[in-house]
Order: C-alpha cells, then sequence, then structure tokens
C-alpha cells in the first residue's frame, strides 16, 4: 500500500567540490515544494552560482541556513548535484535520503563509506527510463557539447597543444576529431565539432544507432568500434573525445598508455567518462582550476565535473528533470516514490546499510541486490 503524502524538510547544501557553483534546486522548485506542505532549507549561498541569490529562495517560503552541517540535521532529504565529499559522509545517518550524483562504480571508498551511514542515496545517473538515463542525459549533452570547444581551446600552442585549428582554413585541411561512443555525450561532441568545421569521426559498436548517427549527422564518418580501427585513427587524431557509457558501470578502458604513444606530441584527449573511472588508462580526475595534465606527449583534460563550468545551464537543465522526482521523494517517501515510478528503484544505490546496485557491486565486489519494495 503506497503511504499517504506527509511534510517533511528538504535541504540544499552549498556544494564544497572544488569549483562546483551548481544548485540542486532553484527556487521555482523550492516554492512548489513549500506549496506541497514540505519545509525546505537551503544554506545561504547555495545558488548565488548559479545566478540564484538567497533572497530569491526566501521569496518562495524557504528558510535559509548559514550552516553546511545544520542543512543535514534538519532535513529528511538532502538533494545535491555532486556526490558527498569526505567531510559531509559524516554528516549522513540512516534517517536521510540522498538524492543527487554517486557515480559509486569508480569510487570503492565512497561506496562503503555511504553504506556505513545507513543512509538511503539514490544516484541520478542509474534511473533508467526505457534504456535511457534521463536524469544522466541534460549533463551529458553539456559536458559532450564542452568537450570539442575545451578540446579546440587546448590545442592552441600556448596551452601546450600541436597547434592545430580544427576548423582549418583556405588552403589548409581542417583538424580531424575522433569521439569514441555515439550516445549522448558523444552526439553532442560531434555536433559542436562538426560546427567548427572538424573532420568528425564517431566510433560506436551499436549497428543500429550507426545507422541513426550516419542518417542524422551530416558529414560526420561513423565506424565500429574496435582496437584495430582506433590503432589506425589514433596516428592521425587531433582530438580524442571519449564518450564511453555503460549503465551505472565502471567506464571500459578502450584507450591504453601504448595505445597513447602511437599519437602525435600535441594532441589532445578529453575524457567525459572521467566520473566514472575514465575510458583511458591515463585518466585521473582534474579540476576546473588546475583542468590539464601530460601523459606519452598528449595533453588530458578530465575534469571530473564539466558542466560546472557553465553552472546556470546546467543548474535549469538538471532540475528540469530532477524536480518531479524530488517532488516524489518528499510527499511519499523512498519506498512509496518507487511503488508509484518503479524505475526509481534503479537509483537506490544503497539502502539499510547495504548495497543495492548490481553493477556497482561487480566493479568492487561487494555483494549487491536491487532494490525492490
Amino acid at each position: 500500500m503506497i503511504p499517504s503524502p506527509k511534510s517533511i524538510t528538504v535541504g540544499v547544501p552549498r556544494e564544497i567540490k572544488p569549483q562546483e557553483k551548481r544548485v540542486a534546486l532553484i527556487p521555482s522548485t523550492a516554492g512548489e515544494l513549500v506549496r506541497r506542505g514540505h519545509r525546505v532549507v537551503v544554506e545561504l549561498g547555495a545558488g548565488v552560482g548559479a545566478g540564484y541569490p538567497d533572497e530569491m529562495y526566501k521569496s518562495v517560503g524557504a528558510e535559509l541556513i548559514d550552516s553546511h552541517e545544520g542543512v543535514f540535521a534538519e532535513s529528511q532529504l538532502i538533494v545535491k548535484v555532486k556526490e558527498p565529499q569526505a567531510s559531509e559522509i559524516p554528516l549522513l545517518n540512516e534517517q536521510h535520503m540522498l538524492f543527487t550524483y554517486l557515480h559509486l562504480a569508480a569510487d570503492k571508498q565512497l561506496t562503503e563509506g555511504l553504506m556505513n551511514t545507513g543512509a538511503t542515496c539514490i544516484a541520478y545517473e542509474t534511473i533508467e527510463v526505457n534504456g535511457r538515463l534521463p536524469l544522466l542525459e541534460p549533463m551529458s549533452e553539456i559536458a559532450g557539447r564542452m568537450s570539442s570547444l575545451v578540446g579546440a581551446y587546448h590545442l592552441g600552442t600556448q596551452n601546450g597543444g600541436r597547434g592545430t585549428l580544427l576548423g582549418g582554413v583556405p588552403g589548409v585541411l581542417p583538424g580531424r576529431v575522433c569521439v569514441i561512443g555515439g550516445g549522448a555525450a558523444g552526439v553532442n561532441a560531434a555536433r559542436v565539432a562538426m560546427g567548427m568545421g572538424a573532420d568528425v569521426t564517431i566510433l560506436e559498436v551499436d549497428l543500429e544507432r550507426m545507422r541513426f548517427l550516419d542518417v542524422t549527422m551530416g558529414t560526420a564518418n561513423t565506424l565500429y568500434s574496435n582496437e584495430a580501427n582506433l590503432m589506425e585513427l589514433l596516428p592521425r587524431v587531433d582530438l580524442l573525445i571519449g564518450a564511453v557509457l555503460v549503465h551505472g558501470a565502471k567506464a571500459p578502458k578502450l584507450i591504453t598508455r601504448s595505445m597513447l604513444r602511437e599519437m602525435q606530441p600535441g594532441t589532445v584527449v578529453v575524457d567525459i567518462a572521467v566520473d566514472q573511472g575514465g575510458c583511458c588508462e591515463t585518466t585521473r580526475p582534474t579540476t576546473h582550476e588546475n583542468p590539464t595534465f601530460v601523459e606519452e606527449d598528449v595533453l588530458h583534460y578530465c575534469v571530473a565535473n564539466m558542466p560546472a563550468a557553465y553552472a546556470r545551464t546546467a543548474t535549469q537543465a538538471l532540475t528540469n528533470i530532477t524536480s518531479r522526482y524530488v517532488a516524489e521523494l518528499a510527499d511519499f517517501g523512498v519506498e512509496g516514490a518507487v511503488s508509484r515510478f518503479p524505475a526509481l528503484a534503479g537509483g537506490v544505490n544503497t539502502f539499510g546499510g547495504k548495497l543495492t546496485c548490481p553493477v556497482v557491486g561487480e566493479a568492487h565486489g561487494i555483494p549487491a541486490d536491487a532494490f525492490s519494495v
């Protein structure tokens, strides 16, 4: 039996991950929760970086709190953008529902830490509807479009790149871009690269998806993704974009260190899959403050929260889709919300001290059973 709606406190802490300016609730969503009978507490300054000053939250009935710890202490439902940082894990307990991006398959320590809290942790990126990941797609689209922009920028000689202008000029061939993965991130990466005038190739393993790309992507080339085809492309590529996604699981390492040695010095790799561990063997997370490093003479851009660079657009795109789930969790709790929307069960990664996401369990060797009510 689905429980009746009841009033709870929804908390919106300020994000403390470096250079993270997105906010999990915009004022209009906070106001809607207040109208539904819930209390909403927002940490001072939580929305400022995305263009939502404190006064906007106050005007819709939300309460402002000047303590990060206080938001956690007073709330039953915590809504965030990024995974809890080390200092936030001790603030969670079995009374909490946490709704945010988690990417646990790439972080065993975080996984075990959240299990130990007893909190119900629900990941945006593992909610699957009709084979799609609707809460991940908006950020994938932004990261994809960004990847071509930041890749083109870092190809500049002054940034450590080989000095190739992706669009070329009359009499000079355009730069070559290789996108691994034809999903939401890969398609958006390819579209922006094509808009710059680059020579674009998309690598994909799903033949039906390749047919779709062939029809819709204009001048972009499609190529079956395997090691042989990659090895043929790498010596000629200026920008390599890793846009591989296995739903909820750790990203496969498709580019090895030895493969990087086939690339020309000063070429650029942008690994969008860094949140899930990266699809390049040499990937390690970076920040917007120090976004790049060099391995095997190849410049790597591996920022783990790329969309934060465009905090307002990213916040609006994210909350467009998350707001309905937040309302359901606030009204009915996790079990009631899952009863009403079964797809939400796939987002439950930890519950009652146990891991409830099998692909994360497989990544870390931890027993896990899918959540059910």
